[in-house]
């Protein structure tokens, strides 16, 4: 709670500082397209902080966003797909995408960061021999389709309205927090990350725990790719996607994850992602910032997270030392 109070605090502070140098921050237009790019991107970092829970890493999800943000509009206006077959389709492709990870990490043993860096290269590249590298879009149609995305709920009394995808995001957050905190499969994760062996030893199937974050991570990927192609309307298959690992396991560590594994709040995760989105809000906002340090921002808050953990977890084993020497 202390971390999830720490991250809140900080986003408060972005968004006063961001408002104060610049005016056009608190505009309608400019608040419901943060908090639909927020709602995206937490629904990414969910995914990516189930890998990172269990001491993993997957840094194929920007891939997996643009595989199946291509594959969609491409189903429906290339092939004429109907709506339902398309949707099952794009889904089945994520589930088996994290399928395939989970058992090349657990029964062959391999790394997950060469997994997922093998992952991030092939899909991208299967996007791209797929479609032809030729841009993928609804030609205008598809209308009620893209509302899933583009929709918003009107809240009485005002002209604003709350974007789909924070709907969709709530929605998953609120299955993330009965998965992770009020199920057996949550509290299996959290101990496969601390400690694996003595997870292993305890009787636990870890390997069915290990493949079951990467098929989460990979399926809220997929679907983080449905919205953000509804949204947009259209998908390059060169540049759809990319560096959206960067911002999903960003938001996962700054929101309280420890990339040692075996901790971390999915309330935490959605805010940590929330200050990813305000960040790059502010650097485009404000003209004092150059817009080219968009990635050093990144890379600062994960060192950041890093450090701040390290910190954390040394402070935390001297102060069990020391109640140890007085108990003895």
């Amino acid at each position: 709670m202390k971390k999830v109070l720490g991250i809140f605090g900080l986003l408060v502070f972005i968004c006063i500082a961001t408002h104060i140098m610049s005016d056009a921050f608190l505009t309608e237009f400019n608040i419901e397209n943060l908090i639909r790019r927020s709602a995206l991107f937490g629904i990414l970092s969910i995914g990516a902080a189930f890998v990172i829970i269990t001491s993993g890493i997957d840094l194929s999800i920007g891939s997996v966003v643009c595989l199946i943000g291509c594959l969609l509009p491409w189903m429906l206006v290339e092939r004429g797909m109907s709506v339902p077959v398309s949707l099952f389709a794009v889904l089945a492709v994520s589930l088996l995408i994290g399928f395939t990870h989970g058992l090349l990490i657990t029964k062959i043993k391999l790394q997950p960061f060469v997994v997922t860096l093998c992952g991030l290269l092939f899909y991208r590249g299967l996007t791209r021999g797929i479609v032809h590298d030729q841009t993928q879009g609804f030609r205008g149609g598809f209308s009620g389709l893209r509302v899933l995305s583009q929709g918003q709920l009107p809240i009485p009394g005002t002209e604003f309205g709350i974007p789909n995808p924070c709907l969709i995001l709530v929605v998953v957050a609120i299955a993330a927090i009965i998965l992770l905190n009020f199920t057996v499969y949550g509290r299996y994760m959290l101990a496969l990350g601390r400690n694996e062996t003595a997870t292993r030893f305890s009787g636990i199937n870890t390997d069915r725990i290990t493949i079951l974050a990467y098929v989460i991570c990979a399926l809220l990927s997929g679907l983080g790719g449905l919205l953000f192609v509804l949204d947009v309307g259209s998908a390059q298959p060169v540049d759809f996607g990319n560096f959206y690992e960067l911002y999903a396991i960003a938001g996962a560590v700054l929101g309280g994850c420890s990339l040692r594994g075996g901790q971390g709040t999915i309330l935490g995760v959605v805010i940590g992602a929330a200050v990813m989105q305000v960040l790059k809000n502010t650097i485009t906002l404000v003209d004092a910032i150059p817009t080219n340090i968009e990635y050093a921002v990144i890379g600062a808050v994960i060192l950041a997270g890093v450090v701040t953990d390290e910190f954390v977890k040394r402070i935390a084993a001297q102060r069990r030392s020391q109640v140890a020497q007085r108990v003895e």
